[in-house]
């Protein structure tokens, strides 16, 4: 099911019963991105799986990072409807998430960061620079083996041809100015003054073989919020939750609050 959010703006699937989860998709996917794992979750809990703003049929806004999350709060407050949320990012959308829990405390009861961080190094913020550089003279086409790339790990690209066939069709579909903006905001991006505001439980992971946030930016993330336990993804790149399901699965399994199944 379909539903409008935060006065019809954003557009999210909406399936299975319990305590309301929010899945948050990354710059370089989509919210597909989450469909290896969501027939699992949806067993326990009621998932809110938005297009972020700009993607897919959710309104684009303006005002960098920061009006993003502020649009994603109102989704989660609008969805949760006084429940306790459960915020889960992916990357972009894990960027998205913290700097949400940031400037809305206590909009979310606890956070799962996939790899994501608080800030890129140099050569990270060049990287961003570089591809909406790219993108703006050749388009996106240009720039889809790198992003690719910075997706999954060579040997997972090898093995699944499909998939990446999938994947490559998905990102090709993005709005260029809003991947631009996206990247603009990644490239300046720096919340590491403004970590100890969350309060609640975080679980930080990433994949030991992820280049677009590597491990460092997620340890240094761990290591500045009040609350966080950190947890390496063994033979992933940047979106665990599709190359490796049942471990992405079993390594949040232990830090989401106990939920009924859905009712028969």
């Amino acid at each position: 099911m379909y539903r409008l959010f935060a006065n019809g703006t954003v557009n999210a699937a909406v399936v299975g019963y319990g305590p309301p989860l929010f899945l948050f998709h990354s710059l370089l996917a989509d919210r597909a991105s989450f469909d290896a794992v969501a027939p699992e979750l949806s067993r326990s809990y009621r998932l809110i799986i938005p297009e972020l703003p700009g993607f897919g049929r959710s309104q684009a806004v303006s005002g960098g990072l920061a009006a993003v999350a502020d649009r994603m709060a109102e989704v989660v407050a609008d969805a949760a409807a006084g429940d306790h949320a459960i915020v889960l990012g992916n990357g972009y959308g894990g960027f998205v998430a913290l700097q949400m829990a940031i400037r809305h405390p206590g909009i979310a009861s606890r956070l799962i960061l996939a790899d994501c961080g608080a800030a890129f190094s140099e050569p990270g913020r060049e990287a961003f620079r570089n591809m909406a550089a790219a993108s703006k003279a050749k388009g996106l086409m240009a720039i889809t083996d790198v992003a690719m790339r910075r997706l999954f790990a060579p040997e997972f690209q090898d093995a699944n041809p499909d998939l990446m066939r999938d994947r490559r069709e998905a990102f090709l579909k993005t709005d260029a100015e809003v991947f631009r903006a996206a990247c603009d905001a990644l490239a300046t991006l720096d919340l590491r003054s403004e970590l100890s505001n969350v309060k609640v439980p975080v679980l930080v992971m990433v994949g030991e073989q992820d280049e677009a946030t590597p491990p460092p930016m997620s340890r240094e993330l761990a290591a500045g919020l009040p609350d966080a336990r950190l947890k390496i993804i063994p033979g992933c790149a940047h979106v665990p939750q599709l190359q490796a399901p049942k471990i992405f699965l079993e390594m949040i399994g232990d830090f989401l609050p106990a939920a009924s199944s859905a009712p028969a």
